[in-house]
């Protein structure tokens, strides 16, 4: 039943096939906040394509027993084999300029009217050793640090804080469809780091420390993304995600949609130095988000949720939660 109703949503089944579950074998289920699970879930349920889920989208604007809700009229099916792999992604917030000064030099490019986000475009070297967007007027802001701008890309969004005191909101507008190269493994390879010490922090710090060879490096990942201004978002809202929607801290995930319904409750089980047991939505995807355990947290705005995202790489497990009468459906058939 269960592994027909994942091909019914489009989804991959992995070799160990969908098993079901109790929500009674969710480690920590019944002490979640399901209220704030069920607010996040509202944001974007409209938008899940599948029509099987419109039913469930009326019921859940009138909840007032989130757990109730999320008990009655879904299953707990693992999908996968765990461990579970999830890192953590974070909204940067930068200072910058709307134009090039000497402290504010590297830009932030929007996307070039050429390239319709479809097929291959250049490549990182290309587009930075080359010259390609220089002088074309795409800049949409001026960064400070060459390894900030390109974790800029690497998170997807951000806030720049320009010198007048505004802040600009930028969100994801294409990217050059280059697959992603984790510099991190790159630099474990080269034994210029252990895999132990891989952060984001360690990462950034090494680059400072060798701006030359850093340089060098960051070019390695071919992947380069193009942003747009989000003049429409308010400040206490996150990033707009892969549903078109704002991602919402510690409730947002972003996940691998051949394996997950974008949309789908997912109950998650981390381990690690701060263990998490929590569910949460899948809102959002990420270019090295593959597979069918395999998830990144949204951690909120700033550089405290960027500290703790840098650090996250962890172990456990993702249950998703999909819709009962689906699965009573395709039993019938």
């Amino acid at each position: 039943m269960l592994r027909a109703l994942v091909l019914a949503l489009g989804l991959t089944v992995s070799a160990a096939g969908a098993q079901p579950m109790r929500f009674a074998d969710l480690t920590g289920w019944a002490t979640d906040d399901h209220a704030a699970a069920l607010a996040t879930f509202r944001q974007t349920c409209d938008l899940i394509p599948a029509p099987d889920w419109e039913p469930l989208c009326r019921l859940a604007a009138d909840v007032t027993n989130a757990r109730a809700f999320f008990e009655m009229f879904f299953q707990p099916v693992l999908i996968g084999q765990p461990p579970a792999l999830f890192t953590g992604y974070y909204e940067p917030e930068l200072p910058g300029s709307a134009v090039r000064t000497p402290r504010f030099a590297h830009p932030v490019y929007a996307r070039p009217p050429e390239f319709d986000g479809k097929g291959i475009w250049h490549s990182r070297d290309a587009i930075e050793s080359r010259g390609l967007l220089r002088g074309r007027g795409l800049e949409l802001a001026w960064l400070e640090d060459p390894v900030e701008a390109f974790f800029l890309q690497v998170q997807g969004s951000g806030r720049i804080r320009l010198q007048d005191g505004r802040v600009m909101r930028l969100g994801f507008a294409a990217k050059n469809n280059h697959p992603y190269r984790s510099i991190g493994a790159e630099l474990v390879r080269r034994g210029a780091m252990a895999q132990h010490a891989v952060s984001a922090q360690g990462i950034k710090a090494w680059v400072r420390r060798n701006p030359s060879a850093g340089a060098q490096l960051l070019r390695h990942n071919p992947s380069f993304v193009f942003f747009r201004k989000m003049a429409d978002l308010a400040p206490d809202q996150g990033p707009v995600g892969a549903m078109g929607r704002s991602v919402t801290a510690m409730r947002s995930l972003a996940v691998d949609p051949a394996h997950v319904p974008l949309g789908a409750p997912v109950w998650i089980e981390k381990s690690g130095q701060n263990p998490l047991h929590r569910l949460m939505v899948a809102q959002d995807t990420g270019t090295a988000i593959k597979g069918a355990q395999r998830a990144d947290i949204f951690y909120g705005s700033g550089p405290a949720a960027g500290d703790e995202a840098g650090r996250i790489k962890d172990s456990g497990r993702m249950v998703v939660l999909l819709p009962l009468d689906l699965a009573f459906a395709q039993a019938g058939d």
